[in-house]
């Protein structure tokens, strides 16, 4: 992954008055091995090369943690809604979702079971698109990124699917969501 690339990624965020808002108070969500991630990233980018205002299309913001010690909903429910309290004053819902717990309700929710992941880095992997394959977290003034596919698809921007995981019928049904709202995104199709 280019440096320069990074440093693209980094620039457009930090023009984000919502993502930009997230970092700055990242020292207080608290949580092990957390990591913005996925959408709300990958529309901030599409925005920006697109023309869009910045928060166009953003419905949510995700942010992912790891915590293998606890996997109780409970306790993910509890940090959800510290979470959401602490962005209250942002126009978007917070989804908080400890990664360790995944496997245990990903059968029900979409019909085939998983393995367990070991980290939040390795679940990033899954991630339905190589766009939104995507996670930050502010260290040092910098981000600290995981790009498992690189950041090329993300600032050109395509959507590619990463069939690692993905159903054709969910990948279908994300894309003609975008597709109406980013009608210049270059998709590139299931068979492709």
């Amino acid at each position: 992954m280019a440096k320069s690339q990074e440093m693209e990624l980094q620039a457009i965020i930090s023009k984000s008055p919502l993502l930009q808002t997230v970092l700055d108070r990242w020292d207080q969500i608290v949580l092990p091995d957390a990591r913005l991630v996925a959408g709300a990233i990958a529309q901030t980018v599409w925005n920006h090369a697109l023309g869009f205002a910045h928060d166009h299309g953003i419905n949510d913001i995700d942010i992912v943690y790891f915590d293998g010690n606890d996997r109780s909903e409970s306790a993910e429910a509890d940090h959800a809604a510290r979470i959401r309290d602490l962005f209250s004053d942002l126009p978007v819902w917070i989804d908080v979702k400890n990664q360790a717990r995944v496997h245990i309700w990903y059968e029900d929710k979409f019909g085939y079971s998983i393995k367990p992941y070991t980290s939040t880095d390795e679940a990033i992997t899954t991630f339905p698109t190589t766009a939104t394959a995507v996670g930050i977290r502010p260290l040092d003034n910098r981000l600290a990124l995981c790009a498992p596919y690189g950041l090329s698809d993300l600032l050109a921007p395509v959507v590619r699917v990463n069939k690692k995981q993905v159903t054709r019928e969910i990948y279908e049904k994300k894309i003609a969501r975008w597709r109406q709202l980013w009608p210049d995104l270059e998709i590139i199709p299931w068979d492709r």
